[in-house]
Parts: C-alpha cells; structure tokens; sequence
C-alpha cells in the first residue's frame, strides 16, 4: 500500500508540485495547477518516514516538519493554529490525567490481584479472566495503561506456573487493540475521528461495540482452539500446584501491605464515572468530550491529595505535540490540493460500489495499520474518505465505521502497529523473555485477519441493511 501510494505521487510530482483545485463545472478532470504543493508533500513524505522507521522522535519530526514549513513561508503560525484540533488534544489530555492519579489510587492494582486469585492458576482462566479486564480497560481507559497493569501480573503468574508466558503477553497486546476499538476514547484513531467527523461517544459503542464483542470471543477461542495443549488444568501435578499457591499467596501479601486511602479510591472512580456520564450524555448536555475530559481532570487534582506536578510530568506531552504537529502538516495538504488529488487519482478508482468503497477502506487501513503508525494515517484519511462520500454516499457513517475498524484492528498486525504491542514486548524482554518480530507476527498476523473477515461481514450486512 505504502510503495503504491508513493510511487503515484512521486510520478506524478510534476502535477503535485503546483496542486490541484477542481472547477465543479468541468467535474473529475476539471483541475488546475496552483503553486505552493511540493514543498509540504515532500516535508509530510520524510517527516512519515522518519516516524514509520523511528529514525527520531514522533513528535520531533512532526514539529521539526511544521517548523520548515514556516520557515519557508508555506504556512503561517496562526494559520497552522487553525490547523489544530483541539477537541482531540484535551480529550487526550483529559483523560491521560485522570488514569494517571487513578493508578495512584490502587485501583489498578487492586483489581488485577483480585483476578489472579480467581484464575486459581488454571491457564484457561488466565487468559480468559486477565482478557475480559484488559478489554474493558482498554476500552474505557487506553490501551498502553492497560497492557502496563495486566503484563507483568501475567507474567508472574505464568512463569510461576512453569507455563511458556510469551503466548499470555501477545495474547493481552492483541485484545488490548481489540477492546480499544470499541469506544472513542479506547484508541487514538477513534478519538480523531470522533472529533474530526463529529461522532459521539454513544454512537461508537452502538456501532461497534457488536463486531468487537463477538472479535473478542473468536479471538479467545482461537488462541483455545490453537494451543490447548497450553492450556491445560494443573489439578494433577502436585508440584506446579504447590508453586502457584505460593506464588499467589505472595501477590496477596504483597497487597495487604499497600495501603489504600478509600477517600482517594472513591474520588478518583468518582470522577472516572463522571466524565463516561458526561460522554454518554453530550447529546442532552452539549458539553464536548474534550471539554469534559479536561474539567473532571482539574477537578480531580482539586480534591485529591496528589503532587500536581508529578502527575503532569507522566502525561505524555511528546504524543499531545506529535497530534498537533500532524494536525498542521495534514491541514497544509489538504490546503493545497493535495489530498483531493490523492482522494480522485487513487482511492476513487475502486468504482462507486459502497460495498467495494466500505472494504477498500477497511482493508486498506488495516494493512497500512499494520505496518505504519495507524495516527498519522487516520489523520490523512479522514479528509479522503470526506471526497470519497461526496461520489459514492454512504449512509449512516459506515465508512467512518470501517476507518476505525481498519484502523485499531489492523494495529495488531505486527510488533511494530500499534503502541501496546511494543510497550508489552518491551515489558517481556525485561522479565527475561525475548519475542520476536516472528514469534509476535505468527500469533497476530491469523489473529488480525480473523477479526477484520468479522469487521468485514459486519459492515456488509450493515450495508446490506440501510441499502
């Protein structure tokens, strides 16, 4: 997908370095040249490469690419603000805060003690148990924050059970992506998209929450159907019997001895139910999912007892500049013609037929997904897949639906496609267990591929339906 969307703009540059704006009356070839589109194409271009290859940092080469633009007059600084959604940065912003002093509270940890104890160290019940609190989590929280609890819980129980972890750590990265797709505020890609095309928080769990339920229970049989002998009961070996009920009366004692201040843990889910209260009700209270995200946050640092300061150092300020470099550097494309000019002369020749148009979308996502950071790419999609609805309408925000699905489920693809994969393998290689880019892509690749044919028979008889 990648070399293919490269090598027509590269052929073409002669036509791109002077953009395109179309004359309505003259139709699809109705355009004419305008100065000014080199410049940002081949910025955008190295800038994503560098971002695809982690040559720098994500949000170094996003604003080290806005700042050439400025430098070169191609954009200017109040126009590059107007490029910015804010929605988007306080929603993130917002809702980093929030987990960040809830983890303070023991919550997190509280809960994934609990679980252990209740898997009894049966493997079927790790997975199972540890996978339905990844997937809410990850729906409702993020999925980095949730695979940085779950991890190393399931390590520790399964190395101590004798058990290979590697499986267990691939198997919470996957679903993580899978849980995250069902909600706005699960993964970045939804939060973009909800912002930029104005779709609420009800709305994504009404539409996707079906096809990501029923992902995660094939998923789960999968990972059953295809490693039973993994997941076998240890009833009958005395040993690893023994092993696990020291191990978990460990875990115990090691929780008996936190502290947990009830005050601190009922404020903070106090206002972790408050902000999805808000969410659920924007249609009935207007108030942004942004806006509520940020003044819930505020009003948490207000009456819990934490260090302000520390809690603002753990906001990942790196992953808010790199939205907003994104934002000024797609904007400046789109200004330009250029993503019209990509829309018409590549994705507009899959025909008009919204079935091929929902699939082309969902599967191209997915692939690029896979392979390239699923942000960016949401970002240049959006204003595409806006041309593609003006030639081809679909109704009921369906192909917004298959961006998303595309998008977070293709994540999974990989190591290297979404941001918990590589947070867990990291977490792995620091317990002393090396995955490796094959042993991750065997596990996921037939994982990926299961979920988006469910995505894919989902939207077409959504299609089917509405048509």
């Amino acid at each position: 997908m990648r070399p293919f969307v490269f090598n027509r703009l590269f052929s073409s540059s002669r036509q791109v370095a002077v953009g395109l704006v179309r004359h309505p009356e003259r139709g699809r070839e109705g355009f004419q040249y305008m100065e000014g589109a080199l410049i940002p194409v081949v910025v955008f271009v190295l800038v994503y490469i560098a971002i695809s290859l982690e040559l720098v940092n994500k949000a170094v080469a996003a604003l080290l690419g806005v700042m050439v633009l400025m430098v070169l007059h191609v954009v200017d600084e109040r126009s590059a603000v107007h490029f910015i959604d804010f929605e988007t940065i306080m929603l993130l912003l917002g809702m980093m805060t929030i987990v960040s002093v809830l983890r303070r509270s023991g919550f997190f940890t509280m809960v994934s003690v609990r679980i252990a104890e209740l898997t009894g160290g049966n493997p079927l019940k790790v997975l199972v148990l540890f996978s339905i609190v990844t997937v809410v989590f990850s729906a409702f929280l993020d999925n980095v924050t949730t695979v940085l609890i779950i991890v190393p819980i399931v390590i520790e129980l399964t190395a101590g059970m004798g058990l290979d972890p590697k499986l267990f750590v691939i198997s919470q990265a996957l679903i993580s992506n899978v849980g995250g797709t069902a909600t706005l505020i699960g993964d970045p890609p939804n939060i973009i998209i909800g912002s930029k095309v104005g779709l609420n928080f009800n709305q994504f769990i009404a539409n996707l929450s079906l096809p990501i339920l029923v992902c995660f229970v094939v998923v789960i049989f999968y990972f059953w159907a295809t490693n039973r002998d993994r997941f076998r009961p240890i009833d009958d070996n005395l040993a690893k019997l023994f092993s696990v009920q020291l191990l978990l009366a460990k875990i115990r004692h090691a929780f008996l001895e936190t502290t947990i201040d009830k005050v601190f843990l009922a404020k903070s889910l106090g206002c972790l139910l408050v902000v999805i209260g808000l969410f659920v009700t924007q249609t009935a209270t207007h108030i942004t999912p942004g806006v509520a995200a940020v003044m819930m946050a505020m009003v948490l640092l207000v009456i819990t007892p934490v260090d302000v300061e520390q809690v603002l150092e753990e906001v990942e300020w790196s992953t808010l500049l790199f939205f907003a470099g994104l934002f000024i550097l797609v904007g400046v494309l789109e200004e330009k013609g250029v993503i019209e000019w990509i829309a018409r002369n590549i994705f507009m020749r899959v025909g008009h037929n919204p079935y091929v148009v929902v699939l082309v979308v969902l599967w191209g996502s997915g692939i690029v997904s896979g392979f390239l950071d699923n942000i960016p790419f949401t970002i240049t999609m959006i204003p595409i897949a806006r041309l593609m609805l003006e030639s081809t309408p679909i109704p009921h925000d369906i192909l917004w639906w298959a961006l998303s699905l595309g998008a977070c489920l293709g994540g999974n693809l990989t190591m290297i496609g979404a941001s918990a994969n590589i947070v867990s393998v990291g977490m792995a290689k620091r317990h002393g267990i090396n995955i490796s880019f094959t042993d991750f892509f065997k596990v996921s690749a037939p994982v990926t591929i299961v979920t988006l044919l469910i995505a894919s028979a989902y939207l077409t008889l959504y299609l089917w339906i509405t048509l």
